[in-house]
């Protein structure tokens, strides 16, 4: 009976307005638990919402054929990632992209030639690789002329020189 009586004394003097260290570790610990159960179901649904990239069209127009003149055309360059060569008697469009391992190789001008800045292989004007590590050439795109007379560019249809491809109709036009 003593035992009782003092414990209720103890609980008599406790105000019952007074925040004590058990609620406030008991809010803290719920706190955490439900912010993990929030950051953690956040995160699943994050999973399932797809993470789209939109890149332009492979298709595009490029222009009358009479609007380039001889050499290398570097305006969807940055763009496409295209360049429009016209080689006198034919035109086709090389995609600027190097085989070695996929960096973009500059036109020089004065040497006449494409050149990888990454790691120095060199391309001739038609796309054939000569230097560098590069393993093969540059592949051209499909091009015709459509029907209202502007040259349409494909890069979803890429032609491989080492597979004779070039030779296909699709990989240029005539000038």
């Amino acid at each position: 009976m003593a035992n009782e009586e003092i414990k209720f004394r103890r609980d008599a003097n406790v105000d019952p307005n007074e925040i004590s260290r058990r609620k406030v570790l008991g809010f803290i610990g719920w706190g955490t638990f439900w912010t993990t159960i929030a950051a953690s179901l956040a995160g699943t649904g994050r999973f399932f919402i797809p993470m789209v990239i939109y890149e332009p069209s492979p298709i595009f127009k490029a222009g009358f054929p009479r609007d380039y003149l001889p050499g290398v055309s570097t305006k969807y360059l940055s763009g496409q990632q295209t360049w429009i060569i016209n080689d006198g008697g034919i035109m086709y469009a090389l995609i600027a992209i190097c085989t070695h391992l996929g960096c973009t190789p500059d036109w020089l001008l004065n040497e006449n030639k494409f050149k990888c800045n990454c790691h120095g292989s060199g391309y001739y004007v038609s796309g054939v690789n000569f230097e560098g590590p590069t393993p093969r050439a540059m592949e051209r795109a499909k091009i015709y002329v459509g029907d209202d007379g502007e040259i349409v560019i494909d890069k979803s249809k890429k032609f491989i020189y080492e597979k004779g491809e070039w030779e296909n109709p699709e990989a240029f036009i005539k000038a």
